[in-house]
């Protein structure tokens, strides 16, 4: 069997961390103990999104156990990969409808929604926004829409929380023998860990005409180990199967190619980001050519 060692360090150094930070530190310096959890929680999300990908086996359940348990709680790993794989089609990124990871709305569904929803989602639309609404508006979304999927009997929803229920009750149980309270986790821990990911999430995508236009490149980050180098997205986007430590070489052996493909959607590092987007809205949230009227009944 295929063994990716970086991958397999990375996880336990990963869980490992969380554990000592919970059980050793918190009693003698609290805050730094929750800022290595959040950190650790982090780097978690973005080693389910590699173990989805098909590293670091051959085996997609070796994969799954790996990172079953889910110290940011929320989110079964194998809805995360339903959603994510589907995300993956290219000719659909950031359809409202078709990619479940856009943050666009349908004209004709925005104009419905109350008017406090639509001033979050406009102040979502900011990175500082986005990394303290964001954790919450995507975690309600996605609850709601799965409780929606559970109710219609939607094949693998049910199974995805059976499997994720048990896993999520060990991280509680852990994080209760630690002596810290749930919602105290949930503020210092979950909250952060998820803000930290929203910073490489919130620019990945844009309305472009072409599919390779729709998909970021952030040349360096000291954050890119966190997110495993999908800061260097399309590379990602157009290699998958490509494990996070071989990205960074791809890129470099085609720099050049790998920004024309993109149309020059290119930023130097996240800060250049920030003093674009950090406060002003990277853009309206009514997506600009799809689903601007509603579909005839």
């Amino acid at each position: 069997m295929r063994l990716e060692w970086p991958t397999l360090g990375l996880i336990g150094l990963c869980y490992g961390l969380w554990a000592v930070a919970g059980f050793a530190l918190y009693p003698v310096a609290p805050p730094l103990a929750l800022a290595v959890m959040a950190v650790m929680a982090a780097l978690h999300s973005s080693l389910v999104h590699e173990c989805l990908h098909g590293h670091p086996t051959r085996k997609r359940l070796v994969n799954e156990a790996l990172v079953t348990l889910p110290l940011s709680l929320a989110y079964p790993y194998r809805r995360y990969k339903a959603t994510h794989l589907a995300h993956h089609h290219d000719e659909r990124l950031t359809d409202p409808f078709d990619d479940p990871e856009s943050y666009y709305r349908a004209r004709w569904h925005y104009d419905q929604l109350p008017g406090v929803l639509k001033r979050l989602l406009a102040a979502n639309n900011t990175l500082l926004g986005r990394m303290l609404l964001g954790p919450w508006l995507v975690a309600g979304a996605f609850f709601l829409d799965e409780a929606r999927l559970i109710r219609a009997g939607a094949p693998g929803v049910r199974q995805a929380w059976a499997i994720h229920l048990p896993a999520l009750a060990l991280v509680l149980a852990l994080v209760w023998a630690m002596g810290i309270p749930l919602w105290l986790y949930l503020l210092a821990v979950c909250w952060p860990g998820l803000a930290l990911i929203a910073i490489r999430t919130f620019a990945e995508h844009q309305w472009h005409e072409t599919p390779e236009g729709r998909t970021i490149i952030v040349e360096r980050s000291p954050l890119a180990w966190l997110f495993l180098n999908n800061n260097l997205h399309i590379v990602h986007h157009k290699t998958p199967s490509a494990p996070w430590y071989a990205l960074p070489r791809l890129y470099r052996e085609r720099r050049d190619e790998w920004q024309a493909m993109n149309g020059g959607y290119v930023f130097p590092n996240y800060l250049a980001l920030w003093r674009r987007w950090g406060l002003w809205a990277k853009e309206p949230v009514v997506h600009p050519v799809l689903h601007r009227e509603a579909p005839l009944p």
